[in-house]
């Protein structure tokens, strides 16, 4: 958790610049930052599971390569919030982890998207067989995004509680700002995803190794990667982030280890928060299936494709992440509402409790679509199975769609975090 006191830009001197200092458009700028993060996100959400699995990596295998969020987010960010909390390099607290982080990301989704690529050049067989080098690569730099997603998005929000400098009105302004650039790159990454032949705007990206699938993933990366390395030098440029001495970042008291700060803020916490960070806990297990797994459900279930099939597969991975961009879009939307819902209802406990009922419902909703798709179920005279009903389809997206709502809480709790 940032400190607001502390986070202030601070003059020459050493005091805090009033937060009158600082333009609405320096945390327009900052906040667009999100929307090249969410837009390379989107597209790990919706794109990759699936993928693995192109490459060879059995479907029940494909959770464990996701390990990495969780823990690098467990790990690396609170690691990171710390350092940089009381990093004195004379670019700023935030922006050395921000350049980083991005330069990582960009690494990262070169790795991933020309995996097939590297890994031909070095033995993998062309064809359906497993390719080994490639998943290797894949999977190196899976776990490199992820950490550096975790490494970017903390000081990117900090530095926006830093813009803030302890204004309230700011500090809402800045979340509504973040919150809007996330759904603006989540809207764009998963839309991107949904097109089946993105990778003409990029002629190399089809290769041996690399079939229209691929390509289309090289395309969407490329793109995310270019959309992240503007966004990062606008940001990094327009925010005038003042170095901190290291007496101003100390406070001149005695510095506390950070796994020791970190337990120390767990043991003093009052029982009514353990309790709600037990129930967040147990709503992100409930969530990660779904975002896991998501476009690859859309895929087998709805629409009843395999891997490597006649293209049924695609078409519902394609259908999923439309899904996906349609619940971007009720994301945005009640990312506002539910602040206005906050305050015309003055019970934040019933508004928490009705949007998790929403998300036990919307989760127990697959099942029942999954059963419609599957009695609907239509076959051509080869006995390959057929894109469902619009009324099955419609379904699903719907799902989609009604999700949005709790995951938009989920998101504007996340960033009350930071006030």
């Amino acid at each position: 958790m940032e400190k607001t006191s502390s986070s202030a830009f601070q003059v020459q001197n050493g005091d805090s610049a009033p937060a009158a200092e600082t333009p609405v458009w320096n945390m327009v700028v900052v906040s667009a930052l999100a929307a090249g993060i969410q837009f390379g996100w989107a597209l790990q959400l919706s794109l990759l599971t699936p993928y693995v699995q192109l490459l060879g990596i059995p479907h029940k295998y494909s959770s464990l390569i996701w390990l990495c969020g969780p823990i690098s987010g467990m790990i690396v960010q609170p690691l990171v919030g710390y350092y940089s909390d009381n990093c004195t390099s004379r670019f700023g607290r935030r922006r050395p982890f921000i350049v980083g982080g991005s330069f990582l990301v960009i690494l990262a989704v070169i790795l991933i998207g020309f995996a097939a690529d590297i890994g031909h050049a070095t033995g993998d067989p062309l064809g359906k067989e497993s390719k080994t080098r490639a998943i290797v690569i894949f999977i190196v730099g899976f776990w490199i995004l992820d950490v550096a997603n975790n490494m970017l998005q903390g000081p990117c929000r900090a530095l926006l509680s830093d813009l803030s400098g302890g204004d309230a009105g700011k500090t809402r302004m800045a979340n509504t700002l973040f919150s809007f650039f996330m759904a603006v790159g989540n809207i764009g990454g998963y839309s991107a995803g949904a097109q089946p032949s993105l990778y003409k705007s990029f002629p190399f990206s089809l290769t041996n190794a690399c079939d229209v699938y691929c390509a289309n993933l090289k395309s969407c990366f490329i793109i995310s990667a270019i959309l992240l390395f503007v966004t990062t030098i606008v940001a990094v440029t327009c925010a005038n982030e003042i170095p901190y001495t290291k007496k101003a970042v100390e406070g001149g008291g005695e510095r506390v280890p950070f796994f020791g700060e970190l337990l120390g803020a767990f043991r003093n916490l009052p029982r009514p928060m353990l309790i709600l960070l037990l129930v967040t806990a147990l709503n992100w297990i409930a969530w990660f299936p779904f975002l896991l797994y998501d476009t690859d459900w859309m895929a087998r279930e709805v629409f009843g494709g395999e891997v490597n099939d006649n293209g049924l597969y695609d078409k519902g991975v394609r259908a999923g992440a439309l899904g996906l961009m349609l619940q971007s879009v009720v994301l945005g939307f009640m990312s506002i509402a539910v602040e206005l819902l906050a305050r015309q209802l003055g019970d934040v406990k019933m508004l928490w409790g009705g949007v998790n009922f929403i998300l036990a419902i919307g989760l127990a909703s697959t099942v029942a679509v999954t059963k419609a798709a599957s009695h609907s179920r239509r076959f051509d005279v080869q006995g390959h199975a057929l894109p469902p009903n619009s009324s099955v389809k419609a379904g699903a997206l719907a799902i989609f769609c009604i999700l949005g709502i709790p995951l938009a809480h989920s998101v504007c709790s996340s960033m009350h975090l930071f006030k």
